[in-house]
């Protein structure tokens, strides 16, 4: 028998033995398809009676490293224990794999994660009516929208900005490059800087190609973007540690917690670790755009 099977079978149970509400056992299976799909990511057994401990501590290592918070773990993780319960229950399983798997210590300080009101609220606090506030502005929605780490920001050309199809071309770790889509809000704020802000611009020499440019022009540092991101954080009064990188590791969240393929969630992020497996299948394009139109809340 292979997954569907069997989550089909849990599914039935969750609902009807159970009784949960709709949501809940929405929720149950969404973690169990996670699962499934790391399996099929990493070409392990297509059964979860097959499923071993060691497999199901290197799925939790592999959704830390897309940069879900603690508590997103855990979740995932109480409802993947659910189900290799109730197989073990129904007497599928002899021994249950995720028995002595522990979750990650929620106590622990771990970089914060903005949920989507917050990203909502650092946006809206941007004033507009100044060059700095626009290109400001379109960089967050851009850091939000397509998961950039902060370098690839820094680094983004505007020949590798594609209007007309909604697409980034990013230069990420390793010089490797990735095709990343971007949302129309992101897309409108750029072209507003680019049209309205930038053109006015005195660039210098050897700068021209860049998107995002200082009032010198020239490209933005680092300490810059960070610098950004924290007074906004200070103005509108928010309390949790942040930097650039949240934008990133909120993207990610957000798009898995709203039901989006791990797969397609690994390439817009571009992780190395990721990208260099042999077994790493190559998604369309087109497949990607669809999951951010269908799972970002920005979309």
């Amino acid at each position: 028998m292979n997954w569907d099977y069997y989550i089909k079978q849990f599914e039935s149970y969750l609902r009807i033995e159970c009784s949960l509400a709709p949501n809940s056992v929405s929720a149950y299976i969404g973690d169990v398809e996670k699962l499934n799909q790391f399996t099929q990511l990493k070409g392990l057994p297509q059964s979860p009676l097959s499923i071993t401990t060691i497999h199901l501590q290197d799925f939790l290592e592999y959704v830390n490293e897309l940069g879900l918070t603690a508590h997103s773990q855990a979740r995932i993780l109480s409802g993947i224990k659910s189900f290799f319960k109730y197989l073990n229950f129904e007497g599928d399983l002899e021994n249950d794999p995720s028995a002595l798997i522990e979750g990650p210590k929620l106590g622990r300080k771990l970089p914060d994660t903005l949920n989507f009101h917050e990203i909502e609220n650092l946006l809206q606090a941007i004033d507009l009516s100044t060059p700095e506030g626009t290109r400001n502005r379109a960089m967050l929605e851009t850091l939000y929208s397509s998961g950039l780490r902060v370098t690839e920001l820094i680094e983004l050309k505007l020949n590798n900005v594609y209007f007309d199809i909604g697409f980034l071309r990013v230069l990420g770790k390793g010089s490797k490059e990735r095709l990343v889509p971007i949302g129309k809000e992101a897309l409108k704020f750029i072209k507003i800087y680019t049209d309205e802000i930038r053109c006015h611009i005195e660039i210098k020499t050897g700068n021209e190609s860049f998107v995002f440019l200082n009032r010198r022009g020239t490209k933005l540092s680092r300490v810059m973007i960070f610098n950004i991101v924290k007074d906004m954080a200070k103005k509108i009064g928010l309390k949790k540690n942040i930097s650039p990188h949240t934008f990133r590791h909120s993207f990610a969240t957000h798009l898995i917690e709203g039901g989006a393929d791990l797969r397609a969630v690994q390439e817009m992020l571009g992780h190395e670790s990721i990208t260099t497996t042999e077994i790493y299948t190559h998604l369309d394009r087109e497949y990607l755009k669809q999951v951010i139109q269908e799972f970002h809340p920005r979309s």
